[in-house]
């Protein structure tokens, strides 16, 4: 598989869609990360041919300003 041109071809797809997407580069890929209403995707690009995809979902429950006492209390050390 050619990962550039599979990469590519996910931008293209993207743009036609007029889905915003943010090029990173982590690890040793190329990520492309995605947010649409709900949902915001991962996709990595590894030039070896391998794509790695992480999808992560949202319920749509909206927090006030206490919840950022809560995540700190969660994940801080």
């Amino acid at each position: 598989m050619n990962t550039l041109k599979s990469l590519i071809d996910l931008l293209n797809k993207l743009d036609k869609q007029k889905i915003y997407y943010k090029l990173n580069k982590v690890r040793d890929a190329i990520m492309v990360e995605v947010v649409v209403p709900g949902q915001r995707w991962e996709m990595e690009f590894f030039a070896d041919g391998v794509i790695e995809i992480e999808k992560f979902y949202s319920d749509g429950t909206i927090f006030n300003h206490h919840e950022i006492d809560v995540l700190f209390k969660e994940f801080s050390d």
